[in-house]
């Protein structure tokens, strides 16, 4: 299945370059102390999309890929959330907002790609078969 393959390959690259380019946009903002936590939970749900994709990638059975694209979902609803939170403050500047516009759009079509692939894979989930010996 070299689409299949091609295509997690596409796609954990593009995860990869979203985690980094959150990073680097977080660098880019000045320092308020109030964004210290924000910062770090944003960096950390960010990051942790692309980590545990790559993880389902290699599971061990489909229920396990199918938990850990659960895990990618969370990430990605937990992204978003801090990328919402982030543009409500008064203190960063519409300039600085807008550097997280392509960030946000690129979290809503990654979260849509995962829905679909956790869609999929439910689909194609066999139902298991319980011996029925009494």
């Amino acid at each position: 299945m070299r689409d299949n393959t091609e295509f997690k390959q596409v796609l954990e690259k593009r995860t990869l370059h979203f985690s980094a380019s959150v990073i680097n946009t977080l660098a880019k903002l000045r320092f308020h102390e109030a964004l210290r936590n924000v910062i770090y939970q944003l960096s950390r749900s960010a990051t942790s999309i692309g980590a545990n994709y790559r993880e389902a990638n290699h599971c061990e059975s489909r229920q396990d890929f199918i938990h850990k694209i659960s895990i990618v979902l969370k990430e990605l609803n937990e992204t978003l959330y801090w990328l919402d939170l982030l543009n409500l403050f008064d203190f960063i500047s519409l300039e600085e907002k807008r550097l997280f516009e392509p960030l946000h759009k690129e979290a809503k079509e990654i979260y849509a790609l995962f829905i679909s692939i956790i869609c999929t894979a439910k689909r194609n989930t066999k139902p298991q078969t319980q011996d029925k010996t009494s």
